[in-house]
């Protein structure tokens, strides 16, 4: 009975020590399956090391590895990466201290090169990075750090490049993210360009009452030309009307005296000259007696009848002249 009894419990014990065997054989397989198939994500990249050393590197895709033999050693992300350069002090060639901090940006392209050839290349490419720029700031004084950003940058790039080539890195770029001079130059600063603002405003000023002045001198000058020009021409068009009024009087006057001259010639024309001689003769006596205290008398005073045919003798050589010559007016001059 007893013998029965130990032959069962051996039984039990034996069928539950093969379902935990058969249970850690399981779990054994699923590991082993866990670890014999990988999934590489897109834009990385698997470095696989059998027993220690290098094997391969794994792409984006599904791959099988040998389990307890194969391992993954590093994982890498193809994608451009950016990083912070932290802030450090520069010395310019003028001996200023500027604090200036940078982002740069990378990519791995040889993931076997980006895990053996460096440790740790973000730490590398960032210290790297500062110690190039300070290399680059010491060259240039302050003044011309703020205007050679493109140049320190390009600078940076090239000596990240050379250097990062054997760790299978590309140095895509490099910004300088913020200049901060002590608070002293930025006083200076303030007041260099304080000046520089009001000077280019003083001669902004200046130019524009330069222009002002010759814009009014310019009218001016306009203005007295044309005055002139409107003085000269209206003394032309004066003198141009004064003389063909007196060439027109001058015609006239002509014109008259042919008439008269004309007129003597018709029957009692003489006699009609005589009276308008003696009419005038005694008007003009006349006057002469008002407008005067003391008169002189002509000897022949009472022969009005000579007097008259005096006259009338000096209008006879007068008129033969002017028919000889057929009056012609005056030239003008």
């Amino acid at each position: 009975m007893k013998s029965l009894l130990a032959y069962s419990l051996l039984a039990q014990g034996g069928n539950a020590f093969g379902t935990i065997l058969i249970i850690v054989l399981v779990a054994i397989l699923i590991v082993a399956l866990l670890m014999t198939a990988r999934i590489v994500p897109q834009r990385q990249a698997f470095v696989v090391e059998r027993l220690g050393k290098y094997h391969k590197t794994l792409e984006a895709g599904f791959h099988i590895t040998i389990p307890f033999i194969d391992r993954i050693a590093y994982k890498h992300s193809l994608k451009e990466i950016a990083m912070d350069v932290p802030p450090q002090f520069c010395i310019t060639k003028d001996n200023i201290a500027i604090e200036i901090d940078g982002l740069l940006y990378m990519q791995v392209l040889d993931a076997k090169l980006a895990s053996y050839g460096i440790d740790n290349y973000y730490y590398a490419a960032s210290q790297l990075a500062q110690t190039t720029l300070r290399s680059e700031i010491g060259k240039l004084e302050l003044d011309k750090t703020f205007e050679e950003r493109d140049t320190i940058n390009a600078q940076v790039i090239e000596a990240l490049d050379k250097a990062s080539e054997p760790w299978g890195l590309k140095i895509t770029r490099y910004e300088i993210a913020n200049i901060k001079p002590p608070q002293s130059v930025q006083d200076a600063l303030e007041k260099q360009m304080r000046a520089e603002r009001e000077r280019r405003a003083t001669i902004a000023l200046s130019e524009g009452q330069r222009e002002a002045q010759i814009n009014v001198a310019e009218g001016q000058k306009q203005e007295v030309i044309k005055q002139s020009e409107a003085k000269k021409l209206s003394q032309i068009n004066e003198a141009e009307g004064k003389a063909r009024e007196i060439e027109l009087l001058a015609i006239a006057t002509a014109e008259g005296f042919l008439r008269i001259a004309n007129a003597i010639e018709q029957p009692g024309g003489k006699d009609a000259v005589n009276l308008r001689i003696a009419e005038q003769y005694i008007i003009q006596f006349g006057n002469l007696a008002k407008e005067a205290n003391t008169l002189i008398l002509p000897a022949n005073l009472s022969d009005i009848g000579g007097a008259v045919a005096g006259l009338s003798k000096i209008l006879d050589s007068t008129r033969q002249g002017a028919t000889t010559s057929s009056i012609i007016p005056p030239p003008l001059r």
